[in-house]
């Protein structure tokens, strides 16, 4: 059986199909010419129109669909639509659909917003409820949208009881599936119909990209193929080309990310300021043993509980950071930091004091910490 971390550098490489290039070059193309009517009527060839795919997008699907182990793959133009469209390819108008309070914000709100102009209930749940979830089913619950770790608050869920309580009833499962990608949590392995990622984030890498996936497996294939097609989602061959370029590297930057957080986390432990860390991979972390059943890895993505402090004096210890970038989105190059606000989050986390989301990047994580520890005496100074 071929490894993973083959399957990164293997997948939907076809060097002799383009002239012995060992990277599937950029196609950009909307029409695509076919040889005579028969051909055009029939669609017989590989490829059709632009939208429908090209030899770079389909390179992309290819070999993420072999890291995934599903049936097929499709790319969106963002994480955020990858989650969408997994949600709406398994739900209609009358339809319930419970999804974690942890949720992505943006996916929290086209919950709220859209969802319920098209007549579909949403209900949202506590993230560790695992196999008691089935509890919430109804007779018109058709899908259980899971995040696992939560991108802020970093609940590792019990996606396989979930999983199993789920599919007794007939009941699809989608997992946004970004933090581990597919390299540290078998989605659809562990239960999962639906795998989403946002390809911005870890598989692309280099903050330079938006571009999002759904991977089905077999039972959920079709559907998700037909709603892709109506809904007209597509990815140009630059960006399908970027978020190759980063899937061939995705093992190595993925193991420097985790060694760093994982150095930054303990570190920020032991400091005065802090009140807790939320990271799965940490010995005291509430899902660790979740995380150690089901996970063979963790990325640089965490959270940090600092003890109670004014928003002035959170405000200058991220202001003069050097090597932490203040911005959205995580799994760049770069490390990043933000102030994790909850206005839209989970009724259920509670927080001694301000809540930092960082991401840790590739730089030297001794770098990283006496950034930090400038950031913490501007904290105390301003307090």
């Amino acid at each position: 059986m071929t490894r993973k971390d083959t399957k990164l550098v293997e997948g939907g490489r076809k060097p002799a199909e383009h002239f012995g290039a060992v990277n599937t070059p950029v196609y950009r193309a909307s029409t695509i010419l076919f040889p005579n009517v028969d051909a055009l009527e029939k669609q017989s060839q590989p490829y059709t129109y632009g939208r429908r795919g090209t030899p770079t997008t389909r390179a992309l699907e290819e070999a993420i669909c072999a890291l995934e182990g599903g049936a097929r793959t499709v790319l969106t133009p963002s994480g955020l639509s990858a989650c969408t469209l997994a949600i709406l390819s398994v739900s209609s108008a009358g339809d319930h659909l419970l999804i974690t309070d942890s949720a992505y914000g943006p996916t929290r709100n086209f919950c709220h917003n859209t969802l319920k102009r098209f007549g579909i209930e949403v209900e949202f749940f506590e993230p560790m409820i695992g196999r008691n979830i089935e509890k919430l089913f109804r007779k018109n619950t058709r899908a259980v949208f899971l995040e696992s770790p939560g991108s802020l608050t970093f609940e590792v869920q019990d996606v396989p009881a979930i999983a199993n309580a789920a599919h007794a009833t007939n009941i699809s499962v989608i997992l946004d599936n970004t933090w581990a990608t597919p390299l540290y949590f078998d989605a659809l392995a562990k239960g999962a119909d639906l795998s989403v990622h946002a390809l911005t984030k870890y598989i692309g890498g280099h903050a330079d990209v938006n571009a999002g996936s759904i991977t089905a497996n077999a039972t959920h294939a079709e559907r998700l193929v037909k709603m892709h097609f109506e809904i007209g989602f597509t990815l140009s061959g630059d960006e399908a080309f970027l978020a190759l370029r980063g899937l061939r590297t995705l093992a190595v930057r993925l193991a420097h990310h985790a060694q760093a957080a994982m150095a930054l986390a303990r570190w920020l432990q032991a400091r005065t300021e802090v009140a807790r860390v939320l990271y799965p991979a940490l010995e005291t972390d509430p899902g660790h043993a979740l995380w150690k059943r089901d996970f063979t890895g963790a990325s640089g993505l965490f959270g940090v509980v600092l003890k109670p402090a004014s928003g002035k004096a959170e405000a200058a210890m991220i202001d003069g950071l050097k090597l932490f970038g203040i911005g959205y989105s995580w799994g760049g190059y770069e490390s990043l930091i933000i102030p994790a606000h909850f206005s839209r989050a989970h009724k259920t986390f509670m927080a001694e004091g301000p809540v930092l989301r960082i991401h840790a990047g590739l730089e030297d994580v001794e770098d990283l910490k006496a950034d930090l520890e400038a950031g913490f005496a501007r904290l105390r100074a301003a307090a």
